[in-house]
Parts: C-alpha cells; structure tokens; sequence
C-alpha cells in the first residue's frame, strides 16, 4: 500500500459516510464521474476491490469499509498535526460551524455566544436544524459542531464516525392548561394523562418516544391532536386548551409561569439527553475544541 494518494481516502470515507456517490459529488463538489474515477484510481493502488455495484449505485465491499474506518485515522492524524501547530503559533483561530436545534438554542446559545467573546479570533457560525434522533450524527459530516439529542435508552451515535460529547440530560414534564384537573398536581401518573389529547412532536423524535413508551406501558395507544416541531407552538396551543404535551422542563419551565403548569411523570424515566456531535479529526481542532468546552459549561450552568 505504500505510495497510495491520501487524498483519496477522504473520497472513499465521504462515500463511507454519505452513502452514495451522487451524495459525495454534491458534498465535495465534483462530478459524480469524477468521484468514481477517483475511488476507481484508489482501487488499482491499493490492488483489492473497495466497492462494489448494487442496483443504480455502490457500497463498500469488507476491504472498503476497513480502509474507510483507517481513513478517518488518517485525517484525524493530519488534524492533529496542525493543531499543534496552530497552537505553537498562538491557538485557535478561525470559523466553526455550529448546527443546532432549536430548544437546544434556546437553552444554550445565549451563554455560549457570551462565552465566545473572550475568543475573538474564532467566528462562530450558526445553523438551525430540527430532525429526526436519528439523523443528527449524519449531520457531522457538514457541519464542525452537531448539537443533537436523544431518548433515554437509545445508544450514542456510531463513535467511529463521530465523536459524542455529553452536554446535559433534560427531563421531561407534562405541560398543562393552567385549568387543568391535575393542574395543581407536582406528579402525574401515566394512567391519568395517557388517555388525554396531547400536543405532538413528528414521529421519530425523542418526545414521540417517551409518548409512545407511555402508551405501551398501559396499553392505550395516544391521541394527538397537532404535531409540531416548535416548542412555543406546543406551549401556546396548550394554554389555549388544546391539549396537553411533554415537553423540556429547563427549556419550557422558562416560560411556564402564570401560563401553564408543568408535572413530573411519576411511572417512566422520561428525559432526552442533548450532546454535541463532532468528526473526530474536527474534534483536535484548537477553535473547535474551544466550541466544546464553551457548550460543556453552559449546560453545567443551566443544570446547576
């Protein structure tokens, strides 16, 4: 393998990542044909195939995917390299591309952004994303910096893809109408909620599970009136009475005073865990390193 082109282990990790080859085109912007000749000339220096055909497209044959996984190896080694060397000539410097979700923002964003002021060398850009829990570590490929989240229960994304950095663990309370019955209630069990109309995030997000995890422990499957992916949204149609909902309690208790109340569930752990999601030869970058570290304290100061 010696005299291999290094820069062609990126193409073959990006379509490792990515999927398809169409997809590596648009993210490195090549042509599609260009990324196959590429992966083609990578095959010939390292004399076994790497991929192999599959209806329209390609995967990774076992030789692919072992080289893909070394390839990240590759470039966080390179990384790391210039870390050092940005360090030695004075430390991080230099744009980080922050992806994070809203209710995550509204949490962390303000203090984070405060705490940024004493790196002025390091320009943070922001992006909003709202996905599926299971579409977030993708999300890492494009971005410096992935602030996600999850359900309890479900494992951390792929470590040889990403690297997962815990942030906070936000429980989840019941939101209701201020007239609710159980409105002067600190706990409410699942059997006297469950049956109620609810205030929905889309299926597949962290809050859908624990709903759905609370439907499965009674036996009655939940009736959602409204599904949305704004937390304002879900407070406000509770307050007008639509329905009840789960929501963060450090995001929401915010704004619950004098407008709804907020009761722990007694019979379910019910919380999502929020955490930055990094590649990892990104991650031993000295300004995105800087990023982490200001994410990991403000979510000690907001759970403290």
């Amino acid at each position: 393998m010696v005299g291999f082109d290094v820069q062609l282990l990126a193409v073959l990790r990006e379509l490792a990542e990515r999927g398809s080859v169409t997809a590596v085109a648009r993210a490195t912007h090549r042509t599609p044909s260009a990324v196959s000749q590429q992966l083609q000339t990578l095959q010939r220096q390292v004399g076994v195939p790497l991929v192999e055909r599959i209806g329209r497209g390609v995967r990774l044959t076992e030789h692919g995917r072992v080289l893909a996984g070394l390839a990240s190896g590759v470039a966080t080694a390179i990384a790391t390299v210039d870390a050092a060397w940005q360090e030695h000539l004075g430390g991080g410097t230099g744009r980080v591309d922050l992806a994070i979700f809203p209710s995550a923002a509204e949490l962390l964003l303000p203090g984070v952004l405060t705490r940024m002021r004493a790196h002025p060398g390091i320009t943070l850009s922001l992006v909003d994303v709202d996905v599926g829990e299971g579409a977030f570590a993708p999300l890492a490929a494009d971005h410096d910096v992935v602030v996600g989240h999850r359900s309890d229960g479900v494992r951390p994304a792929d470590q040889g893809a990403v690297q997962t950095v815990p942030l906070l663990r936000e429980p989840l309370d019941v939101a209701l109408p201020d007239g609710h019955r159980l409105a002067g209630r600190a706990r409410v069990g699942i059997d006297e909620v469950v049956g109620e109309t609810w205030i929905g995030v889309p299926e597949g997000y962290p809050i859908d599970r624990v709903l759905q995890a609370m439907a499965a422990a009674s036996d009655v499957p939940p009736s959602v009136a409204f599904r949305t992916i704004h937390l304002p949204v879900i407070e406000n149609l509770v307050v007008a009475g639509h329905g009840i909902a789960l929501v963060p309690r450090y995001t929401s208790g915010t704004r619950a005073s004098g407008r709804f109340h907020l009761a722990e569930l007694a019979d379910v752990r019910a919380g999502r865990r929020i955490e930055a999601l990094v590649r990892p030869d990104r991650a031993v970058r000295p300004a995105v390193r800087t990023v982490l570290e200001a994410l990991v304290a403000e979510a000690v100061d907001v759970t403290t």
